[in-house]
């Protein structure tokens, strides 16, 4: 019998070479990875893109490093997985940092890999997705390291409001780390296993002799709950992953494209019998905002951001017939819907991405106004509820905002009103445009009036019953053209659809600037 011939020696090289890649930081440290309950960087990216699609780039790429014996330490790839592929057919760029090499940390090499995506990712304009699993920056590259991050750091910047960027922690992200994943667009945390801190409980404790551990200084909960740094904390990988792979269903691969519509099975002529008495009729009592949400977008579906984060405001991303549009609602359930520093800050945000991303802005208000407290004046409510303000007035995307009951106040002023350029305004008949509760407007304009009546009770109940029937409802407004119509509650969503159809081809330039200076 004749030997098989053998193989082309340098296929058989990079085939070599591909494996060993492919291998990580080894067969001991993948099974101690998943020991931990996460996935590796190479399993993360087949379970985020769609099957075959990913093209890698900088396989064999590795670290220059001379000191402390790295030159004998040398892994290919260099712990960190980079190349592109596509989510639903449409091309993302994809990053993903493997623990099992150097614990993750990055290098100068490290660094120019993932610069290079985003460089890549500039130039054809699509979205870049960050999947963080790091122990930091590698000690033993010393400046060079930091010179990696700062890198990174500028491109994340450069690169804000020309296409989305998206951060998937899946593990550590600490001390300069965590500050790429600040500038970018969305936060995606893990339950139990991702964590973000500047400085450890370690170095807390040396310091203030404050005892906390990393899952409450930093995990998925407590930033998505208390600092407001995460958009989302997801139970598991896999759950996360795809809940990236439905927020890009949403967005634009960049700053000219519009966002991507999808066919739409429900009737856009549909109108909600809920929507009749979903709105209470005292004005103290409270609801859910979500609701009325939902039964306006198409099949009910809402994919809410940071929705365990000032829960006093909702925002998140729908369809209306089949296209996407960003929601930003006060919620009366949580606070009565007032606006604070978080919710403001939280609304600001969610509204200057979607104006940049050409996403539509629909606003549901109940608003009464600014929540009162020596707290919230001394941290600056006035300088991060005018962000709102400011994101509002300079979005110039269609905006369409429907008020379902109150609108008190400055509030109602920095809730899309018509005077931030909103387009279509409408209001319900329950809609309560004034100053202030026709309880506080009382006691205030007839106050030596009730101190002179011979029953002040009954004297208070008439003349706040005398304001609410001149001011606690829409009709003013609309006799002066702040609401372009009252409608029916259950016509909402026809009304809505109509409008930003009406509005599709708007066209609207602010002044000629470098940028404005938001109140930051």
């Amino acid at each position: 019998m004749h030997k098989p011939v053998d193989p082309d020696p340098r296929r058989a090289l990079l085939d070599q070479l591909d494996a060993e890649a492919e291998r990580g930081g080894g067969e001991e440290r993948i099974a101690k990875q998943h020991r931990a309950g996460k996935l590796t960087a190479r399993e993360r990216i087949e379970l985020f893109l769609d099957p075959g699609s990913f093209v890698e780039l900088d396989k064999f790429k590795t670290h220059r490093c001379a000191d402390f014996g790295m030159e004998r330490q040398k892994v290919l790839g260099d712990g960190v997985v980079t190349g592109y592929g596509l989510v639903e057919g449409r091309q993302v760029f994809v990053f993903a940092q493997d623990f099992t090499v150097f614990g993750g940390s990055l290098s100068g090499a490290f660094a120019e890999k993932i610069c290079k995506v985003m460089d890549r990712a500039m130039e054809v304009g699509c979205p870049v997705v960050g999947l963080d699993d790091s122990g930091g920056a590698r000690i033993q590259e010393g400046v060079v390291s930091l010179a990696g991050y700062a890198d990174i750091f500028l491109r994340n910047t450069l690169a804000s409001g020309v296409i989305p960027q998206i951060s998937v922690i899946l593990g550590p992200c600490a001390g300069g780390a965590v500050y790429s994943p600040a500038i970018t667009d969305f936060i995606f945390m893990v339950k139990d296993t991702a964590y973000m801190f500047i400085t450890g409980p370690d170095v807390i404790a040396s310091v203030t002799h404050e005892q906390v551990t990393k899952e409450d200084l930093g995990g998925a909960r407590a930033h998505a709950t208390r600092s407001g740094v995460a958009h989302f904390a997801i139970d598991s990988e896999e759950a996360t992953l795809g809940a990236v792979r439905e927020l890009l269903s949403f967005l634009p691969l960049n700053n000219a494209d519009d966002p991507p519509a999808q066919p739409c099975s429900d009737d856009v002529l549909r109108r909600d019998e809920l929507l009749k008495t979903v709105v209470p009729e005292s004005p103290s009592k409270p609801y859910d905002m979500r609701e009325v949400v939902k039964a306006t977008v198409d099949d009910r579906h809402f994919f809410e951001v940071a929705e365990l984060f000032a829960a006093n405001i909702v925002v998140g991303f729908a369809r209306l017939n089949g296209r996407p549009v960003g929601i930003v609602a006060n919620q009366p359930a949580v606070l009565a819907g007032a606006l604070d520093i978080d919710a403001s800050v939280k609304a600001a945000r969610f509204v200057r991405f979607c104006d940049a991303f050409n996403i539509p802005l629909l606003t549901f208000v109940d608003v009464p106004g600014f929540l009162p407290g020596v707290d919230q004046e001394w941290r600056g409510i006035i300088t991060h509820g005018a962000k709102l303000l400011y994101a509002f007035a300079e979005a110039t995307v269609p905006k369409v905002t429907v008020i379902t009951r109150k609108a008190y106040g400055g509030a109602y002023d920095v809730m899309a009103s018509k005077h931030l350029r909103s387009d279509v305004n409408f209001a319900y008949p329950s809609a309560e445009i004034a100053v202030m509760s026709p309880e506080g407007a009382v006691g205030i304009v007839f106050r030596k009036e009730l101190q002179a009546a011979k029953d002040p009770v009954a004297e208070r109940a008439r003349l706040v019953q005398e304001y609410r029937d001149k001011f606690a409802n829409p009709y003013k407004a609309a006799e002066l053209g702040y609401v372009d119509e009252v409608i029916r509650p259950e016509d909402t969503r026809p009304k809505v659809i109509r409008a930003f159809e009406m509005l599709r081809t708007k066209r609207q330039e602010n002044p000629p600037k470098k940028h404005g200076n938001i109140p930051l």
